[in-house]
């Protein structure tokens, strides 16, 4: 699958036929809002439920959906059809239902709102049928499921919901500190099992990305979104844009240093005259990018920012000066006895 991640597109698919079923006629652009992804995502997750159906998968066996005439209107209308055997009811051993209960626990909290009734409806009607003094079912805990983070998604939903800007006390590991903003919600986004904030950040005058988890307190404003306009970041191939603290760093790379652009999450790549590259990637810690540029010496140069070149120009000096005095003491220390 190529959707933001094998099992985030699986957890759609299961919600997406019967969210269908229940909607009936729904504008694409409609359901990939529902589900927190683009119009894009959504076509692709449809071409997959497309594919889906009964054993023998004959044109009789498999869902109907009008994904040709999507492809060619992507402002469609979604229509699904054939998919009633979803609505026929299904026998589970008692393992099978505490397997799938587990399951269905560990969603429920990382469910977007479109998917999150189905999911408690199911879990429910699993747990009353499952046999009375049976084994005690194993609890099920994310670290996306505390208290905490869970008030944070539902004031995000609700600001959604609003059309309002929300205030976030927001944690930045790098710097172990929690700082405060106003944002812009766009869309709340999965990927790789973790939940995020796709933003316009006025602290930064720019858009941003927040994991959920790192919110310690949102509050939802009066006061509209100033950036309702903007479509929800497509994150199906991966995450590689700069943070909430980010800073974008353009290095230049030598020819031999070419393996960084494949080893470090860059997002943008140009090749240069003389074999090398200058790529474009974003930094959470400064300090990290000078120990790679001492390490690596002439292999790797800072473009921009003007001032962070400075600053690697300047540490490399010290680094360079405390060498030769630490090789000059070094050279007088060996007549001394310990």
């Amino acid at each position: 699958m190529s959707g933001a991640s094998t099992k985030d597109q699986l957890t759609r698919l299961l919600a997406l036929a019967p969210y269908l079923q229940k909607r009936g006629e729904v504008p694409l652009h409609e359901v990939a809002a529902d589900f927190g992804v683009t119009p894009e995502q959504m076509l692709k997750d449809l071409r997959v439920l497309y594919m889906c159906g009964l054993p023998g998968f004959g044109p009789a066996e498999l869902i109907d959906i009008n994904v040709e005439s999507l492809l060619d209107d992507p402002d469609g209308i979604v229509r699904i059809d054939n998919a009633d055997f979803l609505a026929r009811p299904l026998r589970l051993g008692s393992n099978e239902a505490s397997a799938l209960i587990v399951a269905l626990r560990a969603l429920l909290d990382a469910s977007p709102e479109a998917s999150r009734e189905v999911v408690e409806r199911t879990l429910a009607k699993l747990e009353a049928a499952t046999e009375a003094g049976s084994t005690p079912l194993v609890e099920v805990q994310l670290t996306e499921s505390r208290p905490a983070v869970r008030a944070a998604r539902a004031q995000l939903d609700r600001a959604l919901e609003g059309d309002r800007q929300v205030r976030l006390e927001y944690y930045v590991p790098t710097r172990d500190e929690t700082t405060e903003r106003v944002v812009d919600p766009i869309a709340v986004l999965r990927r790789d099992g973790r939940t995020y904030l796709d933003a316009w950040c006025h602290l930064a005058d720019d858009r941003r990305l927040f994991r959920v988890d790192r919110i310690t307190a949102a509050e939802v404003l009066d006061s509209p979104r100033e950036t309702g306009d903007l479509e929800p970041r497509d994150l199906s191939e991966g995450l590689f844009e700069a943070g909430p603290d980010d800073v974008e760093v353009r290095l230049r790379l030598a020819p031999w240093m070419r393996w960084f652009a494949e080893y470090y999450p860059v997002l943008e790549t140009t090749e240069t005259g003389d074999g090398g590259l200058e790529v474009r990637l974003a930094v959470a810690d400064e300090r990290w990018l000078l120990r790679l540029a001492l390490r690596f010496g002439d292999g790797l140069r800072v473009v921009t920012p003007e001032g962070l070149a400075a600053r690697v120009g300047d540490v490399a000096r010290d680094a360079l000066r405390l060498q030769e005095a630490t090789a000059y003491d070094g050279g007088d220390s060996s007549t001394r006895t310990e």
